[in-house]
């Protein structure tokens, strides 16, 4: 018996415990498809558990203090607020259909999308009051704002076009055609970019008016774009071909792309240079290293979307 619990005791002691923190950092991976938040070690690159919510998380959000992830279960109709830190849900708020959101660079908004609702809607960061909604057709995606915190815009998956929401008026500006079934939007060097799911490429868009000025082909079904840490890189993800595409952002060269598998849809950035990246039809999480193209995947649930690093903040 002693030998068995001096075997079993330093196992127990060196396990990391549901809602404690992992020295190398956690990564929390939502599963859209099965209701739960995967949390992962990073340092050895494997689940640690999962997280029960309610039906269908997709998108997080970091609070502007960096105190609380929220995430969205749009299914459910309710805004989780977690630990950024072990991914633990401290608190649940009801909010319609929060599919996409982002906060205003000011800190003052937050912008939520209702994707099966066409609805915008604009809350006070402060309080999470309802400020403003916006009835929009069809399918509000996903959304970015002006640096400015003036502006956001929203792409409108159901009618192939961009909105641009005054935030100051509460107004919708103008909506205007950017491409196929557009999903990630960013801002960048004064213009916004807006993945075209739908079709092959990014369209590079004047936030002032909404007119197309370039295409730049990255892959079929281009689907989300993430800056780099240092600005420097953009990266592009095409669910269709499985690829992640790394482009200089300064011109938007193509610099290289990598076989990433699976339907690769969100990426966030490790310290070590990795990108952590989910693979939404193969219930995998790809770590990529960009220096050397290896990629290590990580099971998790079905139809991982978003994806949060706590060693990236």
């Amino acid at each position: 018996m002693r030998l068995l619990l001096a075997f079993i005791l330093p196992l127990a002691l060196s396990a990391p415990m549901a809602g404690s923190a992992c020295a190398g950092g956690v990564a929390i991976v939502l599963n859209s498809g099965d209701a739960t938040l995967s949390v992962l070690d990073m340092a050895h690159e494997t689940e640690l558990r999962r997280v029960p919510v309610l039906r269908e998380p997709h998108h997080v959000a970091l609070s502007p203090d960096g105190s609380e992830l929220l995430v969205g279960d749009a299914g459910a109709n309710e805004m989780l607020f977690l630990d950024p830190h072990t991914g633990d849900i401290r608190r649940r708020v009801p909010m319609a259909d929060p599919y996409h959101l982002a906060f205003s660079p000011n800190g003052k908004w937050l912008t939520v999308t209702g994707l099966a609702r066409n609805q915008v809607d604009v809350y006070d960061a402060a309080t999470m009051a309802l400020a403003k909604r916006f009835p929009l057709s069809s399918m509000p995606s996903h959304v970015t704002y002006a640096p400015d915190s003036s502006m956001a815009y929203v792409t409108l998956q159901g009618t192939n076009r961009l909105a641009a929401i005054d935030i100051r008026h509460q107004a919708v500006s103008w909506t205007a055609e950017v491409g196929a079934t557009p999903a990630g939007v960013i801002w960048l060097n004064g213009k916004l970019l807006v993945a075209n799911m739908g079709s092959d490429h990014f369209a590079v868009v004047d936030p002032v008016d909404g007119r197309v000025e370039q295409r730049i082909h990255t892959g079929r079904g281009a689907h989300q774009l993430f800056l780099s840490p240092d600005h420097r890189t953009l990266w592009v993800n095409n669910r269709v071909d499985g690829t992640t595409v790394a482009l200089d952002a300064a011109t938007l060269a193509i610099i290289h792309s990598y076989r990433v598998p699976g339907g690769p849809d969100c990426i966030d950035f490790a310290a070590d240079g990795k990108l952590w990246i989910t693979q939404r039809f193969i219930q995998k999480v790809g770590v990529l290293d960009p220096a050397t193209g290896a990629l290590q995947t990580i099971p998790v649930g079905r139809s991982p979307h978003g994806i949060f690093l706590t060693a990236a903040q």
